[in-house]
């Protein structure tokens, strides 16, 4: 029996450590090709969270795709996209290696490329922005959450798996690649963007002393990688050495990355209760609870929008849903399901659906979202105007806690 390590991810990014046994094919039977395909299959067997497979039977899938002939490694690479297609589920997909090093490299906080969090709309397949990156191409030329990706260098993208829409929007620093992009209520138009090195900072930090009575810390949370919980908790350390009795968290347009991630910084803000519960194929029920390690009990208000997915949604359900704070701004994604990464024999990677998850209050927020407690629209503001009077959701987070203070004062 061999190991294989598995980790978990959200909206495509990885969070923990399992290890899964998996039993060696006979090299005597299956060339090195066809070894790879039946690698796939095996870890989607065991793995896979819909154990009908889309409703066809999963062996009778092996033996039409391990008993072919492939002449390279690229017509083994297709092979298996084409089996993994039959799955109908564009999250689980195949990382031949220099796309697998990429999300490796991004996940512990670097990126080259246009810095832009992509999904397949899972009712019509077109290709969605849930997110740009925070100071990335793609956020500097103002691409939205919710912006649908017609083409990309002028190949459709309805024909296209997520992976070939990531591949055809990297390439070599410095270079262009032109987007189509639908927009809500107007006409599709062209944006070209300049790949560049993006710096995934993860955390933007403020004091905002609005008044005598109430000092805001300011945290905008733009990704939660290797490095998100370590700033969060050093961030919150300070503030409350320069006497923050309030805080304003801003996952808007943070599209997750590491579960774990979320886990753990709900836990920097949550001495008890559960954070989220996770239920694989077989219905088996794993919880995450708070550990009394809270840094902070200040008010608290979050800012959400279409663009806050994955394990900023698992961060915001557990704290509204055990009333440590408040939400504020537009319904988020509603992404309920979690992916686990796989490493394969050749150095490439597997990306299979595993798991879906609830809130603590037994939400499966997956294409519904979660709705924030106040409902604010933001009109249109510059990068700059981000967390200031402009900022209209940001105002009505303030608004709340001067609530939250004049209660607290009150006699």
């Amino acid at each position: 029996m061999g190991k294989q390590i598995l980790r978990w991810i959200a909206l495509g990014l990885l969070t923990g450590l399992l290890a899964l046994g998996i039993a060696q094919p006979s090299a005597l039977a299956l060339t090195d090709e066809q070894s790879l395909v039946a690698e796939v299959w095996r870890l989607v067997n065991r793995a896979y969270l819909d154990e009908t497979f889309n409703r066809q039977n999963w062996w009778f899938v092996r033996d039409r795709y391990v008993q072919r002939d492939y002449e390279s490694r690229e017509a083994t690479y297709e092979a298996i996209r084409e089996m993994l297609a039959s799955l109908d589920d564009p999250y689980t997909r195949l990382l031949p290696p220099e796309q697998y090093r990429s999300l490796q490299t991004s996940t512990a906080g670097e990126l080259t490329g246009v810095g832009l969090q992509i999904a397949k709309d899972e009712t019509d397949q077109t290709l969605q922005v849930i997110a740009p990156i925070e100071g990335s191409p793609a956020a500097a030329a103002d691409l939205q959450p919710r912006d649908r990706i017609l083409a990309i260098d002028g190949h459709a993208t309805a024909d296209l798996t997520l992976d070939e829409a990531a591949n055809y929007m990297r390439g070599p620093v410095g270079t262009p690649v032109k987007l189509t992009v639908l927009r809500a209520a107007q006409a599709p138009m062209e944006i070209t963007l300049t790949r560049d090195v993006v710096s995934l900072n993860p955390v933007v930090t403020r004091v905002d002393r609005v008044s005598p009575d109430l000092t805001v810390g300011y945290i905008r949370l733009s990704q939660f990688n290797a490095n998100a919980t370590t700033e969060v908790a050093a961030t919150i350390a300070a503030f409350e050495a320069e006497g923050a009795n309030a805080y304003i968290l801003d996952l808007r347009n943070n599209p997750g990355g590491l579960l774990n991630g979320g886990i753990e910084i709900a836990r920097l803000w949550l001495d008890r209760g559960t954070i989220v519960y996770t239920f694989d194929r077989r219905g088996v029920l794993e919880d995450f609870s708070a550990e009394g390690t809270a840094l902070t009990d200040a008010p608290l208000v979050l800012l959400v929008n279409e663009g806050t997915a994955s394990a900023s949604e698992i961060l915001a359900g557990a704290l509204q849903d055990n009333r440590r704070a408040q939400l504020v701004g537009n319904t988020t994604f509603g992404k309920g399901l979690i992916q686990s990464l796989f490493d394969l024999s050749d150095g490439s990677g597997l990306v299979v659906t595993v798991a879906k998850y609830k809130t603590p209050a037994n939400h499966d927020i997956n294409r519904s979202g979660i709705r924030p407690d106040k409902t604010v629209t933001l009109g249109a503001i510059s990068r700059d105007q981000i967390g200031t009077a402009s900022d209209t959701q940001y105002q009505a987070a303030i608004d709340l806690l001067q609530q939250s203070t004049v209660m607290a004062s009150a006699p």
